[in-house]
């Protein structure tokens, strides 16, 4: 039987933090979680910070604590690895908590993926397939920058550290004993890069259901238009659809309206019309004159393509199931759409490394097959 003492211990003083965070230096791994609100804000606001130690669970108040700077410290020391479960939002909010992203990380979702548990495991899942323990889920929608926080959140919020520790330990043998820690390496490092440098807002525009369709100006303006929602959003810390829905930022690309009166519709009215009106005329005008339009982007795929997605997708299956994987972990199909679409397919990003290994020959010779065949009809 695992011992693991799940009492949560509250740390609300900047002493008993640096005490902690000396001793955790100490080790070789603690397990790291957070809790947060978003629910009217651009940025996660953090409300508590969760470490596990293999024997105790502690719940850090980063709202009493006045010197977070031995926690920042920690999670930054690499010679410390840091467990965390399915963690992209937690490095965004320990970034907006603390100016600094944990490094290294081993996230247990990913790597019981490639130990071929199933991709998109959660965390009660996990430890329940590896330990044998069961864990309750009953406060996922609670109030957590409310004092006090109530005993079963305490609860709640300890039981998310309590067993990574144990769970890291059973999958980092698994993943040696495979040969494939370097594969879980290689991830984690990508996620953290990726926390590290968001998406520029310049190319949000990108992700609009329907910017195929435009062109030239359309396009310029959607870029730019979807540009100065991003910013904004960030600036005053507010959802980007609570300001401008997406569908709007289309639909005024698609006009290219000449003044502010002709902007109006579902979304984009009364007080936020006369709030962003000027605002967005003025973009819409600057994009009517710019020279650098855009280019246009990837149509979705023919019939062709299509078929030939579904044959490539089946070959990954194949892979992935030879190497006893999760296809989804393996090759994504938004990245298969891409090959398919690109004038010169290349493996680009996640599939540069060992995915690359494993399938980027089969890849590369199945679209240039499809393009061939294509090309001779």
């Amino acid at each position: 039987m695992l011992n693991v003492d799940t009492t949560p211990h509250w740390v609300d003083s900047s002493e008993e933090l640096a005490r902690l965070c000396e001793k955790w230096r100490g080790q070789k791994a603690v397990a790291l979680d957070t809790e947060f609100m978003r629910s009217r804000t651009f940025y996660p606001q953090p409300a508590l910070v969760q470490v596990g130690d293999g024997e105790h669970c502690y719940l850090i108040d980063n709202l009493a604590i006045e010197n977070l700077e031995p926690l920042r410290e920690l999670i930054l020391d690499t010679s410390v690895t840091k467990i965390m479960h399915s963690c992209s939002e937690d490095l965004e909010t320990l970034d907006r908590l603390l100016g600094a992203i944990p490094e290294p990380i081993f996230d247990t979702q990913i790597a019981a993926a490639m130990t071929g548990l199933g991709a998109g495991l959660g965390y009660a899942a996990t430890v329940k397939t590896l330990i044998n323990v069961e864990l309750p889920k009953s406060e996922t929608r609670s109030d957590w920058l409310q004092r006090p926080l109530s005993e079963a959140q305490k609860t709640y919020a300890a039981l998310d550290v309590a067993w990574l520790p144990h769970v890291y330990a059973v999958l980092l043998k698994r993943l040696k004993e495979s040969d494939r820690l370097a594969w879980l390496q290689e991830d984690c490092e990508q996620l953290v890069a990726a926390a590290r440098n968001p998406q520029p807002p310049e190319l949000y525009y990108q992700k609009v259901k329907g910017a195929w369709r435009l062109r030239g100006k359309q396009l310029a303006a959607l870029q730019d238009l979807c540009a100065w929602r991003e910013r904004e959003a960030r600036l005053r810390d507010v959802p980007r659809n609570h300001l401008l829905k997406e569908a709007v930022c289309l639909k005024l690309a698609q006009q290219l309206p000449e003044h502010p009166a002709a902007m109006a519709q579902p979304g984009l009215e009364g007080r936020s019309l006369r709030e962003h009106g000027d605002t967005l005329q003025t973009i819409i005008s600057r994009a009517r004159e710019r020279q650098d339009a855009p280019p246009s982007l990837p149509q979705p795929l023919t019939r062709r393509q299509g078929e030939c997605l579904k044959a490539l997708r089946q070959r990954v299956n194949e892979i992935a199931e030879r190497e006893g994987l999760p296809a989804e972990i393996l090759v994504r199909k938004k990245e298969l759409e891409e090959l398919l679409q690109a004038s010169r397919p290349s493996l680009e990003g996640r599939l540069r490394g060992w995915r690359g290994d494993l399938v980027g020959a089969v890849l590369l010779e199945g679209v240039e097959a499809a393009r061939e065949e294509s090309e001779s009809k």
